[in-house]
């Protein structure tokens, strides 16, 4: 094993072995992704999980991504229940896609067509497809937020449509377009929402007449951690898609080693966690976030696991996992639970961010643990 894996290995090794905390009111389970994803079962059927969003998305995404390791065919049949309350037989599906919001589930659509073969999983997802090519962008051809919000791009969106769009042309021959496409959203989105101490800033208004957008680079004033997590995951993710002599990926990894620095260089020492507005952390009124940590913990292993950033950074992904399982317990009922998880969130002033509710269980924060959880027992072995 090459020295950089081997630190990896050994540093993620210490990260997974970490205990629940003593206040939980029962052992720490063997393998946290499996616990969250029974609990999450348990909890709710398909039919209540929610309708057709992105958090859905997000949350199946991680509960299949724990199906194709431990091969438990109860998960996967889970995430094909709820895509079936909304797919029918002919491929239609009963949704709109006018937000970006609308089109992360459709990476389980393609998921789903892979994992079955069942024709009306595919025509589901070339809806989705087919609304991209027309969808309003910003002059330089960044996807609005949504259609309703015209001339924004906020950091947020790029989760919801990139890595599908690159994982459709991968499995249905449109590798020219979605990886193109793909590609020049994450850099035009960079460029309107790179800070630089390493961060983002939520958003940009292309028009300037958004209160918020009152500056001469027409982006909001505050780095949400949420917004900055999601972008930092679409860059990895499609790094894992685009072939290696894409001339974007050298782009796309610089990204990713921008927001590692940033990572770095805000992280709560105490916690190992991230703070709800990430450059704040001296406020009282601020607070380490759950799905946030998460992401950037998941985004800087995989960054290190493939090469894109110095061996330095598993030392930061190893503590914001133990910090993030410090959020982490099993209740007395045997669920287990994931705390200080924000709601869904807006564009607003440092006050805002800071007063969004922490919910415990939120699907933005259980997926984001799955994806991260699953990412790091990778890079531990």
């Amino acid at each position: 094993m090459p020295f950089t894996h081997r630190v990896v290995a050994l540093l993620l090794a210490a990260a997974l072995s970490s205990t629940v905390p003593a206040a939980a009111a029962a052992p720490a389970p063997t393998d946290w992704s499996k616990s969250v994803v029974e609990s999450t079962m348990k909890r709710y059927t398909p039919a209540t999980l929610g309708g057709w969003g992105y958090t859905r998305g997000l949350y199946l995404h991680g509960q299949y991504l724990v199906y194709k390791r431990t091969g438990d065919k109860r998960y996967l049949d889970y995430v094909r229940a709820w895509v079936d309350r909304f797919v029918s037989a002919d491929g239609s599906i009963d949704n709109g896609f006018s937000n970006l919001d609308a089109m992360r589930s459709g990476t389980l659509l393609i998921l789903l067509h892979a994992e079955t073969g069942q024709a009306k999983y595919r025509k589901a997802a070339d809806k989705i497809r087919a609304v991209i090519t027309s969808y309003p962008r910003t002059s330089d051809g960044g996807m609005w937020h949504a259609k309703s919000r015209v001339g924004q791009l906020w950091a947020d969106g790029v989760y919801m449509a990139q890595p599908f769009l690159a994982m459709y042309g991968k499995a249905y021959g449109d590798e020219k377009y979605a990886y193109d496409e793909a590609a020049r959203n994450m850099t035009a989105y960079f460029k309107h929402l790179k800070a630089d101490n390493g961060l983002l800033w939520h958003a940009y208004d292309e028009q300037g007449d958004e209160p918020w957008a009152n500056n001469p680079g027409k982006h909001s004033a505050e780095h949400w951690a949420r917004a900055i997590g999601w972008f930092g995951m679409t860059a990895i993710d499609l790094l894992e898609i685009l072939p290696a002599d894409h001339p974007r990926r050298a782009e796309l990894i610089g990204i990713v080693r921008h927001l590692a620095r940033g990572y770095e260089r805000y992280q709560d020492q105490a916690t190992g966690r991230w703070f709800q507005v990430v450059d704040k952390g001296g406020d009282a009124r601020n607070w380490t976030e759950t799905s946030a940590s998460s992401m950037y913990t998941f985004m800087l292993s995989r960054g290190v696991q493939r090469g894109y950033l110095d061996a330095k950074y598993a030392a930061v992904a190893a503590k914001g996992y133990r910090g993030v399982l410090a959020k982490v317990s099993v209740n007395p009922e045997g669920l287990t639970d994931i705390q200080d998880i924000s709601e869904g969130t807006n564009v607003g002033d440092a006050s805002y961010y800071f007063n969004r509710k922490r919910v415990t269980n939120d699907l933005h924060g259980l997926g984001a643990f799955l994806i991260m959880s699953e990412q790091l027992r990778s890079a531990g072995r």
